[in-house]
C-alpha cells in the first residue's frame, strides 16, 4: 500500500485503508473518503492535493493525504 500523497495528478486510485485517530477517520468518512471508494487526483496546489471523491472536489493537505492508503 502507498499513501494518497504519492499519487500523481490524473491518477485514480481505490482507498484500501484510512489511518489516524477515530475522530480523524470519522471526519474523512463524512467527506466521502471510505474504504473501496475511488479517488481521482485532480491536481497539486501549494502542498495540497485537489481530489475528486464521488461528485465533490476536496483539497487535502499532504499530511492528511498521507493517512489515506491505496
Amino acid at each position: 500500500m502507498m499513501p494518497l500523497s504519492m499519487a500523481k495528478p490524473g491518477e485514480t486510485v481505490t482507498i484500501k485503508k484510512i489511518g489516524g485517530k477515530p475522530e480523524v477517520r470519522q471526519h474523512m468518512a463524512e467527506l466521502g473518503f471510505v474504504v473501496d471508494e475511488k479517488v481521482t487526483v485532480v491536481s497539486e496546489a501549494g502542498g495540497s492535493l485537489i481530489l475528486q471523491v464521488k461528485d465533490s472536489r476536496i483539497a487535502l493537505g499532504r499530511d492528511m493525504a498521507g493517512k489515506i492508503m491505496f
